[in-house]
């Protein structure tokens, strides 16, 4: 056995020595094989390629001349990554002795990876190995190029390959981004931050995580030090340089960088590409950006910015504008505006931007009353002002925009006419704990404040996440994840990899059908919000307006069976990062939803949906009538392409009784009676511990009863059995509490 065991050493060995002898030191080619990656926008509907959006390459690379760098540059380096580097020959053996024992236990994966290995990775085989084979190829390379290149070569050459970070390749590049210096003229400091980021540049960047940054600068000082490369006493007056702000190159110029920006992220999150990867790779990546579509909603935002949408009348230099356009049947980003010039300003206002949604908000309470079986013809008191009980103000009152008085109102007025005090009532009865949920499951991604003010939209959203959630609503409750990279092929044409993902049910079709019968009145209804500017395109259009609190924002966002986009406005602050209210201009007194913003999506929309490939095939479904059906006499009733159109008129009775059968029945069964006699649902609430919550306890005048037509009968609901008062519990804290600042005040 001893001698078996013996042979089989000497065997491994013999190959391992047949194995170096015969290895040859591959051309040191690898930079010159950098290939770029193209993005194209979408592929024509023949299916050829698409007009190129840009590019990412990875040749911001200066070679130096090691022999011109101050001697520490080197040696930061080797004490980051390789404090052996002068002793060893080219591999460490206890590193890889102590490296393959801890991963044999089934450890996290541990590495020991000398700077010549690395050299040899990087400058050799532009590759990184993950099995046993391919690490003992570089070792023996790296054995074998230590025997043939000195340390200072291997180390020139290392610094001359090796990725730093904002697109830099290359200690010379690097320091221009960093420091806006040349490599021969970085100091001790500056030295030691560039060697510490160089396992992950991009993540360690100051500008990106400086605790990390300075974190991996202070072990860089303290290990040159231990290697004798820095005496104590300089280590000590060492201070953490200051960087200067990384300026991207002109290929992410214009409105594109931000779309740019948006790929690379998504390749990055989605893919699992690394940014090395991608800048080197020669990908070929297909977004589902339309460059016909894009170049509309550019247009239409120069056309806002020069004046041309509001009668010569320019908006405050500072007012931001997001346009997001979602094809809901799988979620791919079809069109997107973030900014003017990316160069200038990377927060992308269409995923940066968080802004409050006003009124597009009252689309997700509406659904979360259809799936509780209060349906579209439910009327409330519209009176403003009004004081409702349990909201989050210090006095309770919810106010219409322009104190309007529609007076006694069902939903779908409610929905066109975006009258608060309805929608606050709604709210507090189906609970804003669902409307937030619904916020959620449609595609908000952001928290929302579970307040009864978050129906006005108190909370904040992203301009993409609202475009994504009404495409929920215009998709049949179908939610889809936005995306823009259609698919992305390598250097061979080979499909790497897809974007978007299967869909997910998040409401039922009966559901989404009235909640869209209920939004297309907001374009349809000569009252509604959104009827001037939208009602003209002549097509079915359900949507919603917004605006927020002292007019910090104002949204019109709207779908057709084709495409949703939502167009969001909002003002920064002279600090450039608070928001002001949206100073007013083009003759109006102050910007809602309405106005500029359902003006632009109009003017945006218009010619996009004269496209072939985006005119609308067919038209919205039929409403369900959730918990009621329509009254002989409604104010609306659906055609067979669902658009409302006036009934005809007929001669109304005098007089009508009270239906039967009211006491016990459900709410909404109890008030569709009401509604089909002729009559107006008042409902109240009281506890009964013989009535299940939800049924009706009483109805005055009682069931039978004459009454003229059009009166009110006021039902009496159960709230379930009377709670028992408290025994020694504090009172819990008003809703106001946690309102989180003051509710708004009226969001047309």
């Amino acid at each position: 056995m001893l001698g078996t065991f013996l042979g089989l050493i000497f065997v491994g060995l013999g190959a391992a020595v047949a194995a170096y002898a015969t290895l040859k030191v591959p051309s040191p080619s690898a930079q010159v094989k950098f290939q770029t990656s193209t993005v194209y926008f979408a592929n024509n509907a023949d299916g050829s390629r698409g007009p190129v959006m840009g590019t990412f390459a990875d040749q911001k690379r200066d070679i130096v001349d090691y022999s011109t760098l101050p001697s520490y540059v080197g040696k930061a380096v080797v004490a980051s990554e390789d404090q052996s580097f002068y002793q060893n020959a080219g591999v460490d053996p206890r590193g890889i002795a102590r490296a393959l024992w801890n991963n044999l236990r089934g450890n996290a994966q541990q590495g020991a990876s000398t700077l010549t290995e690395q050299y040899v990775k990087t400058y050799y085989k532009n590759r990184t190995t993950t099995n046993y084979i391919g690490k003992a190829e570089e070792a023996m390379l790296a054995i074998k190029i230590g025997r043939t290149e000195s340390k200072d070569q291997i180390l020139g050459r290392y610094l001359n390959t090796i990725y730093l970070g904002r697109d830099s390749y290359g200690i010379q590049a690097a320091a221009q981004s960093y420091f806006g210096v040349d490599a021969k003229d970085l100091t001790v400091s500056q030295a030691a931050l560039l060697a510490g980021i160089i396992p992950s540049p991009n993540n360690w960047d100051p500008a990106n995580a400086p605790d990390k940054a300075k974190a991996r600068w202070n072990r860089v000082l303290d290990y040159m030090v231990k290697g004798g490369f820095l005496s104590q006493a300089d280590r000590d007056k060492q201070e953490f340089p200051q960087t200067i702000q990384y300026k991207q190159s002109n290929a992410m110029a214009g409105t594109n960088g931000y779309l740019l920006q948006m790929v690379l992220d998504e390749l990055q999150t989605s893919m699992k590409l690394s940014i090395g990867d991608i800048k080197t790779g020669g990908y070929t990546i297909i977004t589902t950006i339309d460059p016909a579509v894009q170049n509309e909603a550019v247009r239409s935002a120069n056309d806002l910015y020069s004046g041309q949408l509001a009668n010569g009348a320019t908006p405050n230099p500072r007012l931001r504008l997001a346009i997001s356009t979602i094809n809901q049947a799988d979620g791919s980003i079809v069109a997107l505006y973030g900014g003017a010039d990316y160069l200038k300003d990377q927060r992308n206002a269409a995923t940066y931007d968080n802004i409050q949604a006003g009124s597009t908000f009252k689309p997700f309470t509406l659904v979360a009353a259809l799936e509780q079986g209060i349906g579209l013809k439910t009327e409330f008191n519209g009176a403003s002002p009004q004081v409702i009980p349990g909201w989050d103000t210090p006095d309770h009152k919810v106010t219409n925009f322009a104190n309007e008085q529609p007076g006694r109102i069902d939903l779908i007025r409610a929905t066109s006419d975006s009258v608060n005090t309805v929608y606050a009532q709604l709210n507090l009865k189906v609970g804003p704990d669902k409307s937030a949920e619904v916020a959620k499951r449609a595609g908000v991604t952001t928290p929302q404040p579970v307040v009864g003010s978050n129906v006005l939209g108190a909370g904040d959203v992203h301009p993409l996440d609202m475009a994504a959630a009404y495409a929920t609503y215009a998709a049949q409750g179908v939610q889809h994840t936005p995306f823009i990279v259609r698919e992305v092929l390598d250097s061979t044409g080979k499909t790497v990899d897809k974007g978007g993902s299967a869909g997910q049910k998040a409401f039922a079709p009966d559901v989404m059908a009235d909640a869209i019968y209920a939004m297309q009145h907001v374009v349809t209804n000569t009252t509604g919000t959104g009827h001037k500017w939208i009602s003209p395109l002549n097509i079915p259009i359900a949507g919603k307006t917004g605006t927020s609190t002292d007019n910090k924002s104002a949204w019109f966002d709207g779908f057709t069976t084709s495409l949703t986009t939502a167009v969001a406005m909002s003002q920064l602050g002279e600090d450039n990062k608070s928001q002001d209210s949206i100073t007013a201009f083009g003759g109006i007194k102050q910007v809602t939803g309405g106005d500029w913003p359902a003006k632009l999506w109009a003017d945006y929309m218009k010619p996009v949906l004269a496209m072939p490939q985006w005119t609308p095939k067919s038209d919205f479904p039929q409403p369900a009538w959730i918990g009621n059906k329509p009254t002989a006499t409604p104010t609306a009733t659906p055609t067979d392409t669902a658009t409302p159109t006036t009934a005809p008129t007929t001669q109304a009775p005098t007089t009508v009784q009270v239906p039967g059968g009211l006491v016990k029945s459900t709410e909404a069964d109890a008030s569709g009676a009401l509604q089909n006699a002729g009559l107006a649902a008042v409902i109240v609430t009281a506890p009964s511990d013989t009535v299940p919550a939800g049924r009706v306890i009483s109805a005055s005048p009682a069931s039978g009863t004459t009454v003229p037509a059009g009166s009110s009968v006021t039902l009496t609901v159960s709230t379930g059995p009377a709670t028992p008062p408290p025994t020694t519990q504090a009172p819990a804290p008003s809703p106001s509490a946690t309102a989180g600042g003051p509710a708004p005040k009226s969001t047309p």
